[in-house]
């Protein structure tokens, strides 16, 4: 929006004309995020313990989490409004695909804070009923998949790109929608699985998003697309400032919820972030990319699911405790260790999305 009016002037005012670049822009909304999430985070912070809008701990967790009862949660809303904020200044709004990206962001994050309301002040431990949760993340999810899908100008609607191989792609059909809302409730709950200890999810949705903003600008950029032998799709280029906007929005806030946390994201900000990385690889069909680049996030899922089915089936627990995160903690790693020990695979991990441009 700020972009336009700046870029008005470029034939009065040449310099202003760097603000066609997609990648100026992006680093502008890294920037104008992240200031944004310090500036309004003590307040919030202050704010929602004023209100007693904070983190109750389960006694059946690890006990060194019992000392964090009492943190403030729902500090996705730090991270929502700082994203939405920044884009609304450095993004083509005229641009359909970043609308998608807003509505989606919003819209899983709605979830999330009627969740941790009911959690928090309605004093329910369970929050929101599985079947309205899962329900209305299923209706989102397959409203965007039916966008996509009916897409006229997307010729690659109803494909599904496999990562090391020049133009191999599976026609998934009516499929592609059912297809759409396992990549988004997937990707929004497997964030939310991992947003356990201090700075652990935040971290990884930062490393996801770095590798993300790097593959949706070739991808949506003609000559680097042909090149690198990607598909090229019209349009979602400007995805690329929204992951700025988005990476700066979790880079502030893991200024705060860095270990040891000053506030929690809650579920506003897992569910949003979530859905909102799941949906970006829908648009761009890096849906198999992002189970490479998130695959902690695949990891902590599993670990719940074979967790569960083991004790069912057998009586017995795999791990001591679930997500996996947790079983670490009980096997004597620190926090923090548990924290970078896996940023660093969330690093490799991402790296290796990277490579699957040139291995190819």
């Amino acid at each position: 929006m700020l972009y336009r009016i700046l870029y008005s002037f470029h034939e009065i005012f040449t310099p202003v004309n760097v603000f066609r670049y997609i990648t100026f822009r992006t680093a502008l909304a890294i920037i104008t995020a992240m200031i944004i999430s310090l500036i309004i985070g003590p307040g919030m912070i202050a704010y929602l313990k004023r209100i007693s809008m904070t983190q109750q701990i389960r006694d059946d967790g690890p006990k060194t989490h019992l000392k964090k009862s009492g943190t403030p949660t729902m500090g996705g809303l730090i991270i929502i409004i700082s994203i939405i904020s920044s884009i609304l200044l450095w993004g083509d709004m005229e641009n359909a695909y970043v609308w998608l990206m807003i509505g989606s962001l919003v819209m899983f994050g709605a979830i999330g804070f009627l969740d941790d309301y009911l959690k928090v002040v309605r004093k329910n431990p369970k929050g929101l009923r599985a079947w309205y949760k899962f329900g209305a993340q299923i209706g989102i999810a397959a409203a965007i998949g039916a966008l996509l899908y009916f897409n006229p100008r997307d010729p690659y609607s109803e494909v599904l790109s496999i990562p090391f191989f020049k133009r191999w792609m599976i026609d998934l059909g009516w499929f592609y929608v059912p297809f759409s809302v396992l990549v988004i409730v997937g990707s929004s709950n497997a964030v939310n699985l991992t947003d356990g200890i201090d700075g652990l999810a935040i971290g990884l949705v930062g490393i996801a998003l770095l590798a993300n903003m790097i593959l949706v600008y070739i991808s949506g950029n003609a000559k680097f697309a042909s090149y690198l032998q990607v598909l090229y799709l019209q349009g979602t280029g400007e995805l690329t400032v929204v992951c700025g906007a988005m990476l700066g929005g979790a880079l502030g806030f893991l200024w705060f919820n860095s270990y040891p946390a000053d506030i929690f994201m809650g579920d506003v900000g897992s569910l949003g972030l979530g859905g909102a990385l799941g949906t970006l690889a829908v648009i761009t069909k890096h849906e198999i990319v992002l189970a490479v680049v998130g695959g902690i996030f695949v990891i902590e899922t599993l670990s719940v699911v074979f967790q569960v089915a083991s004790f069912k089936l057998t009586g017995k627990r795999l791990f001591r405790m679930a997500p996996i995160h947790h079983h670490f903690e009980l096997e004597g790693w620190h926090e923090s260790k548990v924290i970078i020990r896996f940023w660093i695979v969330g690093i490799m991990l991402a790296l290796l999305s990277l490579a699957t441009l040139k291995l190819r």
